[in-house]
């Protein structure tokens, strides 16, 4: 079996992401691809993981844990998705790292999940909104203390992918930036399905919708309806063109609100997250979706 675990930099999109699968749950599973509730396994996999902690799963364990995830349901390939998989917020940082706990993550997965086929899909984001949003609901002290010990500037995506792959080679990642959703949000539902190009599903530009005027979407749809054989990287450059004309700036403005956070240090912390996206394209084994 195929089983494909999503986690990500942005909880608001992970919520999308997994309504928009499970808007697609009929038709997927006519094609063999599961996508449980998370209600089914997120308490599962985390009672497993405790579990670990004190032994090593038996024989059975495995077998178990997917009949209690799949609930009868016949499947080859099964999509999991929890925001948190590699850690709360609170533990999003440390060691000047992002997410020092995912390797731990990643290898009670391949013992959880042992003999199947594991590939995991993630977002990043930029530092720069990334690191406030995950202190949001800290206090002040708290604040200072996780950036005195984990300097934004030296945050690296790249960093925690090399990580990962270097102790799990054997894992297939996929990864994408958040702030490029709008534009790819159909090929990653697709790719998680393991859909061809094109194929038809359920909510594809549900994130273009949010971010473009109503105006906007009925002349992309229009146009969509009139040019049915347009491809996806055409799709890509019309939606480009149609954003530029009619985005929503509202919409696609993000607050940061973190005391110290200056436009001089977003600029800055935003110049090194597009040197470290360059970085990433050259890391072997790592897939990186991109318009």
């Amino acid at each position: 079996m195929q089983v494909i675990f999503h986690t990500g930099a942005h909880h608001t999109d992970d919520e999308r992401l997994l309504k928009c699968l499970l808007n697609n749950k009929q038709d997927f599973s006519q094609r063999g691809i599961a996508v449980p509730g998370p209600g089914k396994y997120r308490t599962l996999l985390k009672d497993a993981f405790g579990a670990l902690d004190e032994a090593q799963p038996s024989e059975d364990a495995r077998d178990v844990l997917v009949d209690a995830i799949l609930d009868d349901e016949k499947a080859n390939r099964l999509i999991l998705s929890n925001a948190n998989f590699f850690g709360s917020p609170r533990f999003a940082l440390g060691d000047g790292q992002l997410y020092p706990q995912a390797t731990l993550r990643l290898h009670q997965l391949t013992q959880l999940f042992s003999g199947d086929r594991i590939e995991i899909f993630m977002a990043i984001r930029n530092p720069a909104t990334f690191v406030p949003n995950i202190l949001g609901k800290a206090n002040e002290q708290q604040r200072e203390n996780i950036l005195a010990d984990n300097p934004p500037r030296y945050l690296r995506w790249s960093e925690l992918l090399r990580r990962i792959r270097n102790e799990l080679p054997e894992l297939s990642l996929t990864v994408w930036c958040h702030e490029d959703i709008p534009l790819i949000w159909g090929q990653i539902i697709r790719d998680m399905a393991g859909l061809a190009e094109g194929e038809q599903i359920i909510g594809a530009f549900d994130i273009l919708r949010d971010i473009m005027s109503k105006e906007g979407m009925r002349r992309f749809r229009a146009y969509l309806n009139e040019h049915p054989a347009t491809s996806e990287r055409k799709k890509r450059q019309v939606m480009t063109a149609f954003l530029d004309k009619y985005a929503d700036l509202e919409a696609m403005e993000e607050e940061l609100d973190l005391e110290g956070w200056t436009e001089a240090l977003v600029s800055e912390l935003t110049a090194l997250y597009d040197v470290d996206v360059a970085e990433i394209r050259t890391i072997p084994g790592v897939r990186l979706i991109e318009p």
